[in-house]
């Protein structure tokens, strides 16, 4: 028989792994631990009746012809095996370098060991149950931190599209994924907060706290989860003492800050962001001594995990990088040239590789001055001072101190060469400190600039209404990086540190107006559309102040945190400070506040690193999962680095790209609205060509298309504006002209097989289809209208909307094409017949379809110039009754 094991205290990436390998080998028995992590077991109780699974127990008494070990590389020997036994491997973690090389090793470079088994489910063409697709998601989140560890790969993200393509249930995911605490993990989460110290290294907040847990039996990592989501450290380490040993669980969310380090330091291992350790005393101790061991293992973590904390700022981030070299033979005019030429103050001597000097322009100048003919060797300070890139400042300013030098060459810690060149003024500008932060006033003199006084007096009585009361509010998001942008905009909504309801109603109790309130959201809206005259006059404004300038309504949103159960849906929401309401938002551009009340008014609160990349003119999300949580940001982010000339941060794109299978969960309409937003934007052109150059369009739908000759269409919508004779409407239910045609233009030369599809995807109104639908028909017959008579160009014409003719004529460039819709728009679509249907009456005719065939044959008459006077119409009229009668 064959068997599948995995490793003790299993916990949901051993079980989903396990499942994975009985899916990809099912005559194996795939045998469940002894222990299995709390976590695992509520799902084991919930649905082992859907599971393969079996115990040591029920294991039959037969040889064991293979062991599959998942998620492990340590084998335990069981019943039946023997030499011959076959061993296969699939494990994640690293090799072991005592690894029996007899064995088959599967091994993949992944957060989770789930994600290499289900895209062997996947290549395999394996269709997997709901319960099946569930139990790996959920081993993949758990084992990636829901895809926010530095372990996490491309492969789990791709592994978990799958498992949602075949039904998992985030839903089901979620509630196992963040489980509450049990009456026991409480008792130590409340020990450990009460013992938490804070150490800053290297601009890392470093949390570490130490416990008994003597009698607690559940496990630690729920708790750790807890305590890193309410304490939002750099890193956490918590130290515990249980009955099998002192147990160490460690989580970091910093790339400084390599916990997998800090437990091999004390014999365990696991990732940079998440790693464990089990430390064994060397004898049995009594509970005295277990917590004497603790502290002793406690000091000496603390002592030592300082070198497992890298610098926040390295020689790399500062230096100026591909510095010119010199050769030591080089003669001094020439070297003068260059300092001529690029400004540098100094340039590296290197010789075959090895640097053994440094060239500054004071030397060179005296030289030059003195009319010496010298070569650099003669020149430079001789020395072999380099510093490697990822050296700390402080190495440097050290370096710089003891060597005199004051431009240091910096190499490669791998290869040894000169990649860039730090100097002192390099180092200066790093260690000065610098105001970060607009000052208040200044703030407050942009705020009275942009605001139209009235909606600036309502601003300045909320903050007052607020003060009294002490409940801090803002303005947030888009206004503040507007404001500080110099490009303000007039909407706003207000933030409350507090309760958002209570205070709507406050306003309503002292100004009036009607209040309509959001309990699930904690939002509340301040209807004043009726009383905007009266709290005009209430406002601290001049007599001349229109009240009509006031919102017909304000929002007021109680500052709040949002969690995502499962992609592209929306959040579970809580109350909770603006800090962690800015971190819910999409870029940190936008997670800038302002705010208002009291002596507050016009201060910049700036968690998350929004003013520097405004600065820098970077887009950048807050977490690796940002786009997980909502995929439209991918359309947003690019809408943003256009309409502002930024740039999408080379970790943030790599994200975006990363995320792009995710567009196939949003539905049609959230992606349509994007693009909506996207069409109204002055800079549509270059934002759908980004869109397309990123493989966001084709993500979205296969066929959506994108050139030059698109973008030069579109930009041709802003340009080019219909004359009133083309009768085109200024909306379309919500759309505005411009959109529509933005969408007619782009797509308007799609065959219709291809519209419809897309048109199916993007959820599109049925007006907004008809008009593409038209668009497309009419490119395709205007070549053929170029040299028909005007009697046919109006019967092709007059029954399409006249939004998709002047679309088709933005589309075509050529006066040959346009002529005829131009013709029919200003001249032949007003040509009609003197004779009329109660003429044709009047003449005995009886009503009846040669009503219109009569006079359609004397419309096409005149159009087609073969009548042109009222007499030559009687006389066409009257051969054509004849025919009749």
């Amino acid at each position: 028989m064959d068997v599948i094991l995995t490793h003790e205290q299993a916990d949901m990436d051993a079980l989903a792994s396990l499942l994975g390998a009985w899916l990809l080998h099912p005559d194996a028995l795939p045998v469940l631990p002894r222990n299995i992590n709390r976590n695992g077991r509520r799902f084991l109780d919930k649905f082992s009746d859907s599971l393969p699974f079996i115990t040591f127990k029920e294991l039959p008494k037969e040889p064991v012809d293979t062991i599959i070990l998942v998620d492990t590389q340590s084998l335990i020997t069981i019943k039946g095996m023997n030499e011959e036994t076959r061993i296969v491997v699939y494990d994640h973690h690293p090799l072991r370098e005592d690894l029996d090389p007899s064995w088959e090793v599967h091994h993949v470079r992944a957060g989770s060991n789930t994600s290499q088994m289900v895209m062997r489910i996947r290549e395999a063409g394996i269709q997997l149950t709901e319960i099946q697709a569930t139990a790996l998601a959920l081993g993949l989140y758990e084992d990636t931190g829901a895809f926010t560890y530095g372990s996490t790969s491309p492969v789990d993200l791709e592994a978990a599209g799958f498992c949602l393509a075949q039904g998992a249930d985030l839903d089901v995911v979620g509630r196992f994924l963040y489980p509450p605490l049990s009456p026991g993990q409480r008792k130590l989460y409340d020990r450990l907060l009460k013992n938490v110290q804070t150490y800053l290294i290297e601009d890392q907040t470093i949390l570490a706290a130490k416990a008994d847990a003597l009698d607690v039996k559940d496990e630690i990592s729920s708790v750790a989860h807890k305590m890193r989501d309410v304490l939002n450290p750099d890193a956490l380490l918590l130290l515990v003492a249980t009955q099998q040993g002192i147990r160490l669980v460690a989580r970091s969310t910093s790339d400084q800050v390599d916990v997998s380090g800090i437990a091999e330091m004390m014999g365990g291992g696991g990732h940079r962001r998440a790693a464990s350790a089990l430390v064994r005393p060397e004898e049995s101790l009594d509970k005295n001594g277990t917590l004497r061991f603790l502290d002793e293992q406690f000091s000496e973590m603390v002592d030592k995990m300082g070198a497992y904390v890298s610098p926040a700022l390295t020689v790399e981030t500062i230096m100026s990088k591909d510095p010119l070299i010199l050769s030591p033979d080089t003669p001094v005019h020439e070297a003068h040239r260059l300092m001529q030429r690029y400004g540098y103050e100094g340039y590296p001597v290197v010789q075959e590789g090895e640097v053994v000097g440094l060239l500054n322009r004071r030397e060179v100048d005296r030289a030059i001055s003195h009319g010496l003919e010298l070569t650099v060797e003669s020149l430079m300070a001789a020395g072999e001072v380099t510093i490697r890139q990822n050296a700390s400042l402080d190495e440097l300013q050290s370096l710089m101190g003891s060597s005199g030098w004051g431009q240091v060459p910096v190499v490669s810690p791998e290869t040894g060469e000169i990649v860039g060149i730090v100097t002192r003024t390099d180092l200066l500008k790093t260690l000065m400190p610098t105001q970060d932060l607009p000052a208040q006033a200044d703030v407050a003199e942009k705020l009275a600039k942009a605001v139209p006084p009235i909606r600036l007096a309502l601003l300045r009585t909320l903050a007052s209404e607020a003060a009294k009361i002490n409940l801090p509010i803002f303005v947030v998001g888009g206004f503040v990086r507007d404001l500080l942008l110099d490009r303000p905009s007039l909407d706003f909504d207000i933030v409350v540190e507090g309760d958002a309801i209570f205070f709507a109603n406050r306003l309503s109790d002292r100004f009036g107006g009607r209040v309509q309130t959001h309990r699930r959201f904690g939002t509340a809206k301040w209807q004043i559309e009726n009383i905007r005259k009266k709290l005009a006059a209430e406002l601290p404004t001049g007599s001349d102040a229109d009240p009509d300038r006031l919102p017909k309504s304000l929002d007021l949103i109680t500052a709040r945190t949002e969690f995502y159960e499962q992609p592209a849906a929306l959040p579970t929401v809580e109350s909770s400070s603006i800090k962690m309401d800015l971190h819910r938002r999409d870029f940190t551009i936008n997670t800038l506040a302002l705010r208002l009340d009291g002596e507050y008014y016009g201060k910049i609160h700036d968690y998350w690193g929004g003013l520097n990349d405004l600065r820098k003119g970077h887009i950048r999300v807050l977490h690796a999962l940002s786009f997980v949580d909502d995929a439209t940001r991918l359309l947003r982010a690019v809408r943003f680095e256009q309409r502002f000339d930024f740039e999408i941060e080379p970790r943030t794109l790599a994200l975006l790209e990363e995320s792009l299978p995710l567009l196939n969960k949003l539905t049609g309409a959230r992606i349509r609205h994007e693009i909506n937003l996207i069409l109204a934007e002055p800079k549509a052109p270059q934002m759908m060509a980004r869109l397309a150059e990123l493989g966001i369009l084709s993500a979205i739908h296969p066929a959506l298309p994108w050139d030059e000759t698109l973008g030069h269409h579109l930009y041709l919508v802003d340009r080019i504006k219909p004359d009133p004779v083309w009768e085109i409407p200024d909306q379309y239910g919500k759309l505005s002209i411009r959109q529509v045609l933005g969408y007619l233009v782009w797509l308007g030369k799609l065959p219709d097989m291809t519209l419809r599809s897309i048109a199916s995807r993007l959820r599109f109104k049925r007006e907004l289809k008809e008009l593409l639908l038209a668009t497309s028909k009419l490119n395709r017959i205007l070549p053929g209208l170029v040299d028909a008579p005007p009697s046919q160009v109006v019967q092709k014409l007059e029954k399409l909307p006249r939004t998709a003719l002047f679309a088709v004529y933005l589309i075509n460039p050529d006066e040959d094409l346009r002529d005829p819709l131009c013709r029919f728009v200003k001249e032949w679509a007003q040509v009609e017949p003197i004779t009329t249907g109660d003429d044709l009456r009047e003449l005995g005719l009886r009503p009846s379809p040669a009503y219109g065939e009569i006079l359609s044959a004397l419309r096409a008459a005149w159009l087609d110039g073969e009548i042109k006077s009222a007499e030559e119409e009687d006389a066409l009229l009257k051969k054509l009754l004849s025919k009749v009668t």
